[in-house]
């Protein structure tokens, strides 16, 4: 069978001269990458289920990049939850309330855009900043009220709705659930475990009192760390609260110091908001010395794919070479970071 990757030398020179014409200047190798893809698939004789997956998988993608480019500026939380709950639920309450207090402070609310906590937390934050990813079932109902008039892309593929749910935001809330909110929530886990998704807060709301979350804690501890099929630090890295403003301040504290990362030639560069001192650096050095594979944690300038990207270059960095096996630990690093005198406050922080 011919190798996908393997397209003749005049199709590509055709598109080549396609992209040309349609006149894409930007990333046009990229473009040119996924139509040689489509090619491949041709070349390769596949099934045409296949191609039907991944012509509507492109097309949702497509859509849904679509909806979310106008507000790439703006701060987003995903807030999963239970279609089934009802709105005298006090877990609904919650994940109003919840999705109210960050609308207040300029992030927008992602949700999957159906009844229950989805509607709930849509209309905590208003139509004007709630953003919906639903899902098209034979036994759901269509996107709620809020959701239906605003900012909305359907999809017909679950993978493809959890990429869009998970892709855009910097803060997740999950509140108690069935099958499809545990499914999100051990996701959310399992990438940042495996260091497949940038370190993220992610918080487990629960209703006053309630112990939905604390159940879920018992059972890895009892079974999931007993039996070592996760280690003992794994579900640190989540928020576990029945407040409201403690769920909304672990959001939002999270990126009190902390910007972002990047990956440039072996070592892990921090982006923050305040330059550290020689001496916080030093405490940093001591604390996390496990997570280097070697050397320290140093300030770095801008590298130069930073400074040909524009990426970022106004703002004080920390280099370190991470021991890839304890990726999934970076958030532990994170957090002392915002715990430093020098970070900013939490107030002065813009979204």
């Amino acid at each position: 069978m011919p190798d996908s990757a393997s397209v003749p030398a005049d199709a590509t020179d055709d598109l080549r001269t396609l992209i040309d014409d349609a006149g894409i200047t930007r990333n046009a190798d990229l473009v040119a990458r996924i139509l040689a893809t489509g090619v491949g698939l041709g070349l390769d004789e596949a099934d045409r289920l296949d191609l039907k997956i991944t012509s509507a998988a492109l097309t949702e993608m497509r859509a849904a990049f679509s909806l979310f480019a106008p507000y790439a500026g703006i701060p987003k939380v995903t807030i999963f939850g239970s279609a089934r709950t009802k709105s005298h639920d006090a877990q609904y309450q919650q994940a109003s309330a919840v999705a109210a207090v960050l609308a207040d402070q300029g992030w927008m609310v992602v949700t999957g855009a159906g009844p229950g906590i989805m509607q709930a937390a849509a209309e905590g934050a208003g139509a004007d900043r709630s953003i919906g990813v639903s899902i098209r079932l034979p036994f759901e109902d269509k996107p709620n009220a809020i959701i239906a008039g605003g900012a909305n892309v359907a999809m017909k593929y679950f993978f493809t709705r959890k990429l869009m749910l998970v892709k855009e935001s910097r803060g997740f809330v999950c509140v108690p659930g069935g099958f499809g909110t545990l499914d999100e929530m051990f996701e959310l886990l399992t990438l940042q475990q495996t260091g497949k998704a940038e370190p993220t807060p992610i918080v487990l709301l629960d209703a006053p009192g309630g112990t939905f979350w604390k159940g879920l804690e018992a059972f890895i501890d009892e079974h999931l760390i007993a039996s070592g099929v996760v280690s003992p630090n794994d579900f640190d890295r989540v928020f576990v609260t029945d407040s409201v403003d403690a769920a909304a301040a672990e959001i939002t504290g999270f990126w009190r110091n902390y910007d972002s990362l990047r990956w440039v030639d072996g070592r892990l560069v921090l982006r923050l908001r305040a330059e550290p001192t020689d001496a916080e650096i030093d405490g940093l050095n001591d604390s996390f010395a496990d997570l280097l594979a070697e050397g320290r944690i140093e300030r770095g300038a801008p590298h130069r794919h930073e400074i040909t990207d524009g990426d970022k270059v106004e703002l004080p960095r920390l280099v370190l070479t991470l021991n890839q096996f304890k990726i999934g630990a970076l958030h532990t690093l994170i957090r002392g970071i915002n715990s430093l005198e020098t970070a900013p406050q939490i107030d002065a922080i813009d979204g």
